[in-house]
C-alpha cells in the first residue's frame, strides 16, 4: 500500500482512486453513475446498501462488477422462500471422527451479495442482522468474526410484485442505503443491447486491495465536519418525526413514524465521504443533501393519506430538506 505523507495527499489519492474505479466498473455497467456513486459511498462509509428494482436492470451484476474493481471475496445468496438461516451463516456437523465441525456459509465473505432479499420469509432475513450490525456471527453458542472489510449489498424487488416478503423495519435500519435502480434511458438501452449480444465481453481488473479500502474507510471517518453540517444533518433527521418541534406540515400530516438516530450518523458519514470523493475536505450542506434521499428514503414510514394522495417518501424528503434548512 502506498504511504501519504498526509492525510490532505490521501484524501487526494482518494479521489483519484474513485475515478479510477468508476472508469473501470463502466466497462461492464452502462450509464446507472448515480446508482454507482451511492453504492461505492456506502462502501467507503463501511455501511450496507440495498437496492430496489424490478427484476432485469443487472442489479446483481452491478454487485459482481464492484467487487471484482474492489479485489474482495464475494459470495451471492439467492433468497428463496425455503431459504434457511443455516444456509447464510453455516452449520454445524459431524466429522469423520465424530466430532462437531463448523462449516460456514456464505456470509462469510468481504462482499455478500443478498440477491432478491424480499423473497424469504422474515425469520431468514433477520439471520443476516447480527452479520450486518456486529459483524459477528453466532452458531451454536460460539461466536464467529466476520474478515474485513464486510458488506451486505443487497438486492429487493418492488414489494407490489407476487412472492415478497416486506423487511423488517429493524433490519430496513440497518441498511446505510436504500438506493432506487430505475430503467436505463433509451441511449443507455441501446448501448447495453449492442454490448451483450455480441462475441465480446469486458473484464475488469482490480483497482484497489482489502487494506486499501480499510484505510480509505478510516480515511473518511477522519474528515472534520463544521457544527453548522452537523445540526443541519441532525435538524433533518429530526424533521421525520411526527410532533417533533423541527417537523413541518408534511411530516405532521403524512408521516406515522421517523428516522432514528442512526439516519443522523448516516447523514454525516455519508456526507464526509460523499465531499471526499468529489475532491472536498470537509463536507457542506450541499453533501448531506446528496446522500439525504438514500439515508432516509426506507427510515420514513409514511401514512395512508400520503398513499391515498400520492404523497411519495422521496417527495417528503425533498420538502423536510428546505425545511431544515430554514430551522
Amino acid at each position: 500500500m502506498k504511504d501519504y505523507k498526509d492525510e490532505v495527499e490521501a484524501a487526494d489519492d482518494f479521489g483519484v482512486r474513485v475515478r479510477d474505479l468508476k472508469k473501470e466498473i463502466s466497462k461492464v455497467i452502462v450509464g446507472q453513475d448515480v446508482v454507482v456513486d451511492a453504492v461505492l459511498t456506502s462502501i467507503f462509509s463501511n455501511g450496507h446498501c440495498l437496492l430496489v428494482g424490478v427484476p432485469g436492470l443487472a442489479k446483481t451484476l452491478l454487485v459482481n462488477t464492484i467487487s471484482e474493481a474492489l479485489g474482495l471475496s464475494f459470495s451471492r445468496i439467492q433468497f428463496t422462500p425455503d431459504l434457511m438461516p443455516s444456509d447464510i451463516v453455516g452449520a454445524e456437523i459431524l466429522d469423520d471422527q465424530r466430532n462437531f465441525k463448523f462449516v460456514k456459509g456464505p456470509v462469510f465473505a468481504n462482499i455478500v451479495l443478498a440477491d432478491e432479499i424480499n423473497r424469504t420469509p422474515p425469520k431468514t432475513q433477520s439471520a443476516l442482522l447480527e452479520a450486518m450490525q456486529e459483524r459477528i456471527v453466532t452458531a451454536a453458542g460460539k461466536r464467529y468474526p466476520l474478515e474485513a472489510p464486510f458488506f451486505v449489498l443487497a438486492t429487493q424487488n418492488p414489494i407490489e410484485q407476487e412472492g415478497t416478503y416486506p423487511l423488517p423495519e429493524a433490519q430496513l435500519d440497518r441498511f446505510m442505503f436504500n438506493v432506487w435502480v430505475d430503467y436505463p434511458s433509451f441511449e443507455e438501452e441501446v448501448s447495453i443491447v449492442k454490448s451483450t449480444t455480441s462475441n465480446k465481453s469486458a473484464s475488469v481488473k482490480s483497482i484497489m486491495a482489502s487494506d486499501e479500502i480499510l484505510f480509505f474507510q478510516n480515511l473518511v471517518r477522519q474528515v472534520p465536519v463544521p457544527d453548522g453540517v452537523i445540526d443541519y444533518a441532525v435538524k433533518l433527521a429530526n424533521a421525520t418525526r411526527p410532533g417533533h418541534k423541527f417537523a413541518p406540515s408534511i411530516t405532521n400530516d403524512f408521516i406515522n413514524w421517523g428516522a432514528g438516530p442512526r439516519a443522523s450518523q448516516y447523514l454525516v458519514i455519508g456526507a464526509k465521504c460523499h465531499a471526499l470523493m468529489n475532491g472536498k475536505y470537509t463536507p457542506d450542506r450541499e453533501d448531506v443533501q446528496a446522500v439525504a434521499t438514500n439515508v432516509l428514503r426506507h427510515r420514513i414510514v409514511r401514512n395512508y393519506k400520503a398513499e391515498a394522495d400520492g404523497i411519495t417518501s422521496e417527495k417528503i424528503i425533498e420538502e423536510l430538506m428546505q425545511a431544515a434548512a430554514s430551522a
